[in-house]
């Protein structure tokens, strides 16, 4: 006692002092919240609330769909201007529409086709969205289209595919049938139509969904191909394009390569992601 008294400390209070800093941790008191701590607990608990907000702003379709490269910022826009500037105004004409579509051919593929219907021609380009490349150009006179059929898609009863939506098929020989080799050559560029169908980017907005509109599609052309006819008739054929509406039929039975490449968007410009070890 006389040596607590000597130090200037009395005994009760050293005890105090030492109960309290051997006392637990939880029955510590903290701190009083400076303005800096009180903005970073607030950012804390904003952040969860901004990642809930962020992973539910796109469905699982939906960022499936950004794997197009034609999504892509100005990609689109430098395509059409690509395309236009091999438009031959002497043969073509003008530029009265421009369409983004998926061709569907003989053997149930599909592929990305960029479209044009000017004053006498439907273009049809095949367009490399990586690499910004015209690869090939189909040039189909609208005085020659006899037929234009829209509906469903049909298979042979026996055949294992299946197809959903409708597409439109164009016809320009009438009298022409395919023939036995091209119908089995799934690579033949010989047959007397093509078939489209809407792409599947087209309910990602409305700017894509009139790009894609194959309803809309299928007027246009009408109208295009019909005017065709009577400022230039086509001698020995009738004037005038006949649209039917019936199940469109195509003859492929097990189509193994069309099930793996239209599973996997092989007929487009997709981003396939990282391939390595």
């Amino acid at each position: 006692m006389a040596e607590a008294e000597e130090a200037g400390v009395p005994a009760g209070e050293e005890q105090q002092h030492q109960a309290s800093s051997s006392s637990d941790p939880e029955d510590s008191q903290p701190a009083a919240p400076t303005p800096d701590t009180k903005e970073r607990a607030a950012e804390g608990r904003a952040a969860p609330s901004q990642l809930g907000a962020f992973s539910d702003e796109l469905s699982p379709d939906e960022f499936k769909m950004k794997r197009f490269f034609v999504l892509r910022p100005g990609t689109l826009n430098q395509a059409i201007k690509d395309i236009e500037a091999l438009v031959d105004k002497e043969v073509d004409g003008n530029v009265l529409s421009v369409w983004l579509m998926a061709e569907v051919d003989h053997w149930n593929n599909e592929k990305e086709r960029l479209a044009l219907i000017t004053d006498n021609s439907l273009l049809v380009f095949k367009y490399d969205f990586v690499m910004f490349n015209c690869e090939q150009i189909q040039r189909i006179p609208l005085n020659f289209v006899d037929r234009i059929t829209h509906g469903t898609f049909s298979f042979p009863k026996r055949s294992v595919l299946q197809r959903e939506g409708e597409g439109v098929r164009v016809f320009w020989d009438r009298l022409r049938e395919p023939s036995f080799t091209s119908k089995w050559n799934p690579f033949a560029t010989d047959l007397p139509f093509i078939t489209f169908t809407s792409h599947p980017v087209r309910s990602i907005s409305n700017s894509f969904a009139n790009l894609c509109d194959i309803q809309n599609f299928r007027e246009k052309l009408k109208d295009a191909s019909q005017r065709a006819h009577t400022m230039k008739p086509v001698p020995g054929k009738a004037n005038g394009v006949l649209v039917l509406n019936h199940p469109i039929l195509i003859e492929a039975y097990v189509g193994l390569m069309s099930f793996l490449g239209n599973q996997n968007k092989l007929g487009y410009c997709v981003a396939r992601g990282n391939i390595g070890f």
